[in-house]
């Protein structure tokens, strides 16, 4: 049975960082590319991240490139995002997903809010 649960959620001021976690069970993270999409209210879901599974290359939507990084740790089979300089427009359910580039399974999303 293949499972994703995120974790790390949580309210934040401007300026703050969280750490997301996603941890993958039925598989391994060398099979699926694991990735964040996110869905803010009244807008529509985006990809946010992923990390490759063949050459651990990373890809990131343009808005949050050089403040997110996301990476993996096979050996724990979870996949974190590093979310700094956090913005209120990162406000969203953020969602871990495989396969990024063809979605087949999602978590149940993790809350996170950005707000002075």
């Amino acid at each position: 049975q293949v499972q994703l649960v995120e974790s790390g959620g949580g309210l934040v001021q401007p300026g703050g960082s969280l750490r997301l976690s996603c941890a993958a069970s039925g598989f391994t993270l060398d099979y699926y590319a694991i990735g964040w999409f996110r869905q803010a209210p009244g807008k529509e879901r985006e990809g946010v991240s992923c990390i490759s599974t063949k050459d651990g290359n990373t890809y990131y939507k343009d808005s949050v490139k050089g403040r997110f990084t996301i990476s993996r740790d096979n050996a724990k089979n979870t996949v974190y995002l590093q979310m700094n300089s956090l913005k209120p427009e990162d406000t969203a359910v953020y969602y871990c997903v495989a396969d990024f580039w063809n979605p087949i399974y999602w978590g149940q999303g993790t809350q996170v809010t950005v707000s002075s």
